[in-house]
């Protein structure tokens, strides 16, 4: 066992450490032990990751066609199909942001959890999701897949209902994820079995070696395509993601949000680009428009959202349609016969997901910052957070800042090399790429400007202004480790902003895992695109905006000091001192922009006037009421949800109480099943 597998093995070991000690530990040390063990784990399993991306050579008995670096197979552990892992470069880029992101949130639940989360059920499950999260980029066959899959499942719908007895939008939440996130298990186990079926195995060796029909391809990657896009919150399958992540204990919605759903991403390189080889345009043109109106409409419910974790979960259904507008690109360009372009976005779509991780992380760990001072995550009622929460405050913004996608925030860089592998490939992407990759750069610097948007919302009214309500008047910074947490994390954002050098080469022996032989960038302090014209420094960026800021302020405060100071009231129309009432609420700085969007988001609204009982024409009170569905849901999901529930009634019916009259319905079945078999056989 190489030094990838050795990590590897560590990791996995020290999360069942963590869930032996949330089981068996005394409730007061219950909490540290399971908390530190986790992010030991997280620890270890992220060195795994970097140690398989940064490995050179190869080891015995692995094949250079895959890229591995590591290999196992454990038959005892599985009964028929045992255990396969394998972990190359592209599975440890996941495999190490996941256990960046298990540090950070281990480290956050030790302070978080503190006041009814210190359980041993919920000790107990937190280590075996991050476990499954490590092991689903490390499978190697469809059944070890699967397993960690439909692990990874049931134990994140555990934490989600962790809180389902304080209140009922939890249950309510579980429930939708819980179907959507078994529908994704459904297509997934579907479209693999039939790859196996077609390959003759099950080993993702087979696999890539198999020779299927283009039909069968095709089935193959829609069917997979449907399951890893539910997982990633990709619309029209988004709807769980914006009611779990808000009703999930915060550390658990960074897991959730900057880990889990990545794995949507992964699975979509590994099968479609990597063991289905590739496959026609048309595949990752779709691919790239389902990432496209994720994008744009995930930011659209974002910018009028006033709930703050509703607000991030949207945000993440917007940057992983970024991360597959580049995976699209890249399996396009790739069918076009393009390989520079189709390596460049291919990295700039894995060095999204690495920075949409990180500010997803800071964002999510502070929203629960918020939620644990002031017990409200309701932007209207929030303000005046600036004094009583100042390293909460200054961690927002700084995942705001990179959200954003602003320079000097990591996802500038990101999105820059998408938009110059979008940009770089139109001479020759022929008609369809003409069309597309314009349309496809529209949307990524719309989705940039409303995300500007929608974070001066958030910092803004949640933060800077005053105080609207009780709780947030009497607010108090969180404890030392859900800072630290959060510290931990804003140093990965910023080493992301100013040293990506350090990460982009490296992602780039990823991207060879699929299309071998590319160098995509170069340069230690400049980034310099391979093969196209192209280069960008984010630190010399970084340096010069904080000189520039630093002449500005410094002429400011010169010119200030030559003339004599008076203090004088601010002038206020003559209505007295300003008031939280006078000043913007998330909702009313969103107006505008609804405005705009009318037509796409639909917005309702309600006016109830009661007049007083002496005179109609005496008003008492006034109500308005104002909310934006998400217009998917309503237009799509609840026609369903309804046929669904009027056959539930109807089927009623069926259950008599007979016993007779089950055993012939089993009796007809089994009948209908025989002749179908005959039939096709």
């Amino acid at each position: 066992m190489n030094l990838v597998g050795t990590l590897f093995v560590v990791a996995l070991s020290g999360c069942a450490v963590a869930a032996v000690a949330a089981v068996l530990a005394p409730p007061r040390a219950r909490l540290r032990l399971a908390g530190w063990c986790t992010a030991g784990a997280g620890a270890v399993g992220a060195a795994a990751g970097v140690a398989a991306v940064m490995a050179d050579g190869m080891t015995s008995g692995v094949s250079a066609g895959a890229g591995q670096r590591w290999s196992a197979w454990l038959p005892e552990l599985l009964p028929l199909a045992g255990v396969r892992l394998a972990i190359d470069p592209l599975g440890g880029v996941f495999i190490a942001v996941t256990g960046v992101v298990a540090v950070c949130a281990a480290i956050y639940g030790i302070g978080y959890c503190s006041h009814g989360l210190d359980g041993r059920a919920f000790q107990l499950v937190l280590p075996l999701f991050v476990a499954a999260m490590l092991v689903v980029p490390a499978a190697a066959s469809v059944s070890t897949f699967l397993l960690a899959w439909e692990l990874m499942a049931i134990s994140s719908l555990l934490l989600v209902l962790a809180e389902h007895r304080r209140r009922a939008a939890v249950g309510r939440a579980g429930l939708w994820y819980a179907v959507m996130t078994h529908f994704g298990l459904v297509t997934i186990l579907i479209g693999l079995v039939a790859f196996a079926a077609g390959a003759g195995g099950e080993s993702f060796e087979q696999l890539r070696a198999a020779a299927l029909s283009p039909a069968a391809k095709t089935v193959v990657f829609l069917a997979t395509l449907a399951g890893f896009a539910s997982k990633a919150g990709i619309v029209p399958l988004h709807v769980w993601l914006p009611r779990a992540h808000p009703e999930a204990p915060s550390h658990v919605s960074a897991l959730m949000s900057a880990a889990m759903v990545n794995m949507g991403a992964y699975g979509i390189i590994r099968i479609g680009l990597d063991l289905l080889g590739g496959g026609p345009a048309w595949w990752w043109l779709l691919v790239l428009g389902l990432g496209a109106a994720s994008a744009l409409f995930g930011i659209l419910q974002a910018v009028v959202a006033s709930d703050l974790k509703r607000l991030l979960g949207y945000s993440t259904t917007e940057n992983l349609g970024l991360v597959l507008v580049g995976v699209g690109a890249a399996g396009f360009f790739a069918a076009s016969r393009l390989p520079v372009p189709a390596a460049l976005a291919l990295a700039a779509a894995l060095l999204h997901v690495v920075n949409h991780a990180a500010f997803k992380t800071v964002l999510f760990l502070a929203a629960g910052s918020v939620l644990h001072a002031t017990g409200t995550r309701d932007l209207d009622a929030l303000g005046g957070l600036r004094t009583r929460l100042p390293y909460t405050t200054a961690a927002f913004a700084v995942g705001a800042l990179c959200a954003s996608a602003l320079p000097p925030g990591n996802a500038f860089v990101s999105e820059w090399l998408l938009l110059q592998s979008l940009i770089h490939a139109l001479p020759g992407s022929g008609v369809a790429g003409a069309v597309t990759m314009p349309l496809a750069v529209a949307v990524i610097a719309l989705s940039a400007g409303l995300a500007v948007a929608t974070f001066v919302k958030a910092f803004g009214v949640g933060f800077l202004a005053r105080p609207r309500s009780a709780p947030a008047e009497r607010a108090r910074e969180s404890p030392p480790a859900m800072l630290g947490a959060m510290a931990l994390a804003v140093a990965g954002c910023a080493a992301l902003a100013l040293a990506p050098t350090l990460v982009v080469p490296a992602l780039g022996r990823a991207v060879g895992v699929v299309f071998p032989g590319r160098e995509v960038v170069s340069g230690e302090l400049t980034l310099r695109l391979t093969g196209v014209a192209g280069m960008i420094s984010p630190l010399l960026i970084a340096v010069t905006l904080v000189a520039a800021a630093s002449i500005v302020l410094g002429l400011v405060r010169v010119s200030a000091t030559r003339r004599a100071r008076r203090a004088a009231r601010l002038w206020d129309c003559g209505a007295g001192p300003i008031s939280a009432r006078m000043e913007y609420t998330a909702t009313s700085f969103a107006e505008p922009l609804e405005r705009v969007f009318d037509d796409v988001l639909a917005p309702e609204s309600d006016v109830d006037v009661t007049p007083m009982k002496e005179s109609a024409y005496l008003v008492e009170r006034v109500r308005f009421h104002a909310r934006v569905p998400d217009r998917i849901e309503h237009r799509l999901y609840d026609p369903l949800i309804a046929a669904v529930s009027a056959v539930g009634r109807g089927a009623r019916a069926l259950a008599t109480g007979s016993v007779h009259r089950y055993l012939g319905y089993g009796f007809w079945a089994l009948t209908a099943a025989l002749i179908v078999l005959v039939v096709t056989w």
